[in-house]
């Protein structure tokens, strides 16, 4: 068995802009000035706790930080009309690897269940994956834990596998499962410090990912 594991935000889904928002309506909730938005967009892929733990410390407000962007996240993508946005070619090579026999896809994602359940429902993808690996079954990347669940379901050897992501983050926790890695040059993270952190190579389009 042949098995892609896919990051989400950065990788697949453009959210951004709704992760920036959300930031900025829980640093204000608060009282606080959000950080750079450069500084945000680099933690994209971490669980919300070491994210704010980062940010703010240990000893700050990390659980209210947590509660207020979880509250203001939700509220923006549940209001009317609201669909994030994919990157170019997502659909399409989704589609085309979750049809080829001997291939099986499994997500890995810092999102929360909830997050990665209303994206699968809004786009069709959830018979397309045999795995779904969030933070909420797992430590944060980059702890390996998430993808050598998502190859304990699928029944894949980690020879067999590949990760492909946006941020450093992806790439170490592959390294650190035994894993394969593929950067995307689109993400949170340059194609540099992908590379520095091991990815075997860095795509420009999904048409790049496999022939």
């Amino acid at each position: 068995m042949r098995a892609y594991l896919f990051d989400m935000d950065g990788t697949l889904v453009d959210s951004a802009s709704t992760i920036l928002a959300s930031h900025a309506s829980a640093f204000a909730a608060l009282g606080m000035e959000p950080p750079a938005p450069a500084t945000l967009l680099a933690l994209v892929g971490v669980s919300l706790i070491p994210t704010y733990e980062a940010l703010v410390g240990p000893d700050g407000p990390v659980e209210d930080l947590v509660a207020r962007y979880r509250d203001a996240f939700r509220s923006r993508v549940s209001a009317p009309g609201h669909r994030e946005r994919l990157f170019p070619g997502a659909d399409a090579v989704l589609r085309r690897l979750a049809a080829r026999p001997g291939t099986a896809l499994g997500l890995v994602t810092g999102k929360s269940r909830r997050g990665v359940t209303r994206i699968l429902d809004a786009e069709g993808w959830g018979p397309l994956f045999a795995t779904v690996q969030t933070a909420d079954d797992a430590p944060s990347k980059p702890h390996p834990a998430m993808a050598l669940q998502a190859l304990a379901a699928i029944g894949a050897e980690p020879g067999d596998a590949v990760v492909i992501g946006d941020t450093t983050f992806d790439v170490e926790m592959a390294r650190a499962a035994g894993l394969r890695a593929i950067g995307v040059d689109w993400g949170h993270h340059g194609p540099d410090l992908l590379r520095a952190a091991g990815a075997e190579r860095i795509i420009s389009s999904f048409d790049e990912l496999d022939p």
